[in-house]
């Protein structure tokens, strides 16, 4: 069954194929582009070499999109000009990690608590580039990584109930300190064991349909390329 991992438990190894994936990606940016910046350690690096892009000078004039107010800061700190999704809506290109990639290159995403943010972000853009290591590929969701779903505080023990009658082993996110996580919404994040998912999509409509479920960490048919780091390489995937 899928276990919640915690980002800061990341070995060196995946954080230097991470490193690389995130390089890989950054090439994809070109001069003038509106450019969603993913949340978690892996879009930091993207931010990152962004940021030695411009520095370089082999880029310019580009306006980033953050997912957090983390990214945000960091983004600011590394001299990329940031922005809203209010004065630009159509978003060129993102680049984002994943939790985990199924073999048709849907993502379970949200460990990091910024899933709602990203996925707005992702349906805006023109192409999402996700950047993994090879740790994070697996044939289906949920085997190695729970769904996220985020909810209002008012009905989070109706959902986590729910959650429960679709057959899963649901969490309550809480902080190191045993405090209940909180989104940058200032809502609450169950995280939901289904095991591996073979009908993703009929799972995604169930969610959506719960008025207390704000979204939920599955992201279906929105990455346009998988970059995946290994000890081989880099493989490029893309959706048909």
């Amino acid at each position: 069954m899928a276990i919640y991992k915690k980002e800061n438990a990341l070995s060196v190894e995946q954080d230097e194929l991470k490193k690389q994936a995130a390089k890989h990606a950054a090439q994809a940016v070109e001069s003038g582009m509106v450019v969603g910046l993913g949340h978690g350690s892996t879009a930091l690096f993207a931010v990152q070499a962004l940021a030695e892009r411009l520095r370089r000078k082999e880029i310019d004039n580009i306006i980033g999109i953050p997912c957090s107010q983390f990214i945000e800061a960091q983004a600011r700190k590394l001299g990329i000009s940031v922005s809203t999704l209010e004065k630009y809506p159509h978003v060129d290109l993102t680049i984002d990690g994943a939790d985990e990639v199924s073999a048709r290159l849907d993502l379970i995403k949200g460990g990091g608590g910024a899933l709602l943010r990203e996925k707005i972000v992702a349906q805006a853009s023109a192409r999402e580039i996700i950047i993994v290591d090879d740790s994070k590929m697996s044939e289906f969701l949920g085997e190695k990584w729970v769904v996220p779903v985020e909810v209002i505080p008012f009905g989070w023990r109706t959902e986590f109930e729910f959650l429960i009658r679709l057959g899963a082993s649901v969490k309550q996110r809480k902080c190191e300190d045993g405090a209940i996580f909180q989104t940058e919404q200032h809502n609450m994040i169950l995280d939901a064991d289904f095991g591996p998912i073979h009908q993703p999509q009929e799972l995604a409509e169930q969610l959506n349909s719960r008025a207390a479920i704000v979204e939920h960490g599955l992201f279906l048919g929105l990455a346009t390329q998988v970059i995946v780091a290994s000890q081989e390489g880099i493989r490029e995937l893309t959706r048909e």
